[in-house]
């Protein structure tokens, strides 16, 4: 999500999830930090999509339950959308406003208009903002396929007009800004597939994200080519499916798609099973399939895996593991980088390009990590553009272009706001720290009852692990901590005055240092006292 202030207006551009990192244990999805717009939603003009993937509109539903806006997007990015907040039951009526890339809109304090851009998503865009300084244009996910078809083709001509009537600030993507040279063209990939098919002798199973129309166009594609059969497998695909499938922007041969149910009416040969997981991607699914656990379809010896799809940042070790399975499993897996997937996102030589087209004063590189950003700006000096005049944001940081300069101007308040289950916002780090202990070191419970007029121990102490210790065999251990917690108790109601959280305290401190002492784990410790 990005924000841009023009005077007194506000423009929202993008309203994305990310997934959970590694630390963010139990958490199911996170979404931006919108206090700032909250604040001041009175100034708000909309919120404008780029493109239907999940991390640009997958926090719509989370938003718009704070913010009364109108969402401006093209015809498919909204039916993604629209979709998608029914699947987080959003109940409220959202302001949906339907956009093409000759669209223009006048505010206030400014005029907005698009583009269209090459993705692996038809009908992305990117979104200029006309103001009196100049045009402020933000790419969304781009790259340049010179081989591209219609539904996917770039605007490149309009691009260069934009560039002549006067680029203020650019922010562009940098997803691919660390690889040098061209991204791979769809159509080489296409060919690939076309060949894996065409040429493996038994079913082929083809992963690949819901949201990658053009892969999934392409399996169709290299499915008839081949005189195969296609079964869609997983529900976020089938849904991405239907609704690409019903606007037009997928194309199906007749009697090319069959039920999940009819697979086994055919020869292996005759069948290609397109496949993802409940939550979009395909790795989770091809591990139940490969451990047998699969609702609706398994691997069987001699079936031909294929990955149509990049892995996610941070899942290559669990993909390599994915492979192992299903080699176990009796599958050969097709493999062979930028084989059978492209990256969606323009390299190195493709930045450069749309820096040239748009020929910016300011550039603010954005979309990637810290390093991917730092390449970006590299190559922006490498086309011309002045130190001074890039800017590379944090989180919350404002940039403030003014009097023909770019400085930073403070910061609002940002960062991420954790979804588990149907709580919004209500786990911090408090939460996830003693997440993380508890996956370390388990949990040791004392339960003691005193008798407080008496100054004596009714009943217990009494200790309950859940992983920390195999019981049965660490009974010696509890049993010296358990005496450890009586002598601990006892000293304490031997004093005049005592208090309960003393005694708590003293029970946690002495039953930290014990059990680390002779175990070297520092187990979480909750001490229970009840009065008799």
């Amino acid at each position: 999500m990005h924000i841009v202030e023009v005077d007194e207006d506000i423009y929202v551009i993008d309203a994305g999830l990310m997934s959970p990192e590694n630390e963010m244990l139990g958490i199911d999805t996170v979404i931006p930090d919108i206090t700032y717009l909250v604040q001041q939603k009175e100034r708000v003009q909309g919120i404008f999509l780029t493109h239907g993937h999940d991390d640009h509109i997958g926090g719509l539903s989370y938003i718009l339950r704070q913010l009364n806006v109108p969402v401006y997007g093209t015809k498919l990015t909204l039916a993604l959308a629209k979709s998608k907040m029914k699947e987080q039951d959003f109940k409220d009526k959202a302001d949906l406003v339907e956009i093409h890339s000759d669209t223009r809109f006048q505010f206030g304090a400014a005029e907005v208009s698009f583009f269209r851009t090459n993705h692996n998503i038809p009908d992305s865009v990117g979104i200029c903002i006309h103001t009196s300084e100049g045009v402020i244009v933000h790419t969304g996910d781009f790259k340049f396929d010179q081989a591209a078809d219609s539904l996917y083709k770039a605007e490149v001509g309009k691009m260069a007009r934009i560039g002549e009537e006067g680029v203020l600030c650019l922010l562009s993507d940098s997803t691919e800004a660390e690889k040098p040279g061209y991204t791979n063209s769809e159509v080489n990939v296409r060919k690939s597939l076309t060949q894996a098919l065409d040429h493996a002798p038994g079913r082929v199973i083809a992963a690949t994200f819901a949201s990658d129309i053009i892969r999934i166009q392409h399996i169709f594609d290299a499915a008839f080519e081949a005189g195969r059969k296609v079964a869609v497998v997983g529900k976020s695909l089938q849904k991405n499916y239907d609704i690409a499938l019903k606007l037009g922007y997928l194309t199906v041969h007749e009697e090319l798609i069959i039920p999940v149910a009819d697979i086994g009416e055919y020869a292996d040969d005759e069948i290609v099973v397109l496949i993802t997981g409940s939550q979009g991607e395909p790795i989770d699914a091809l591990q139940k399939m490969a451990k047998q656990n699969h609702r609706q379809v398994n691997i069987k010896k001699g079936d031909h895996v294929l990955f149509a799809s990049s892995p996610l940042r941070g899942t290559e070790v669990y993909l390599s593991k994915t492979v192992d399975l299903l080699f176990r499993s009796g599958a050969y897996v097709i493999s062979g980088k930028g084989t059978f997937n492209t990256s969606s996102h323009g390299s190195q030589e493709e930045l450069k390009f749309m820096i040239n087209l748009m020929n910016p004063k300011f550039f603010i590189p954005v979309h990637g990590e810290y390093r991917m950003l730092k390449a970006h700006a590299n190559i922006a000096k490498e086309c011309g553009i002045d130190d001074k005049n890039i800017f590379i944001p944090d989180k919350g940081e404002v940039a403030e272009i003014k009097e023909g300069e770019m400085r930073p101007a403070g910061k609002i308040p940002a960062g991420h706001i954790l979804i588990d289950g149907s709580g919004v916002g209500d786990v911090g780090n408090i939460v996830l720290r003693d997440r993380k202990l508890l996956s370390q070191d388990g949990i040791l419970l004392v339960v003691v009852t005193l008798n407080k007029k008496e100054k004596t121990i009714s009943a217990g102490p009494e200790i309950i692990t859940r992983g920390f210790v195999y019981v049965r065999e660490s009974e010696q251990l509890l049993i010296e901590a358990t005496k450890l917690v009586k002598e601990i108790v006892e000293n304490k109601l031997a004093n005049e005055a005592f208090d309960w959280s003393g005694i708590k305290q003293d029970m946690r401190d002495g039953l930290n240092q014990y059990l680390f002492d002779k175990t070297k784990r520092r187990p979480m410790i909750l001490p229970i006292i009840m009065e008799a």
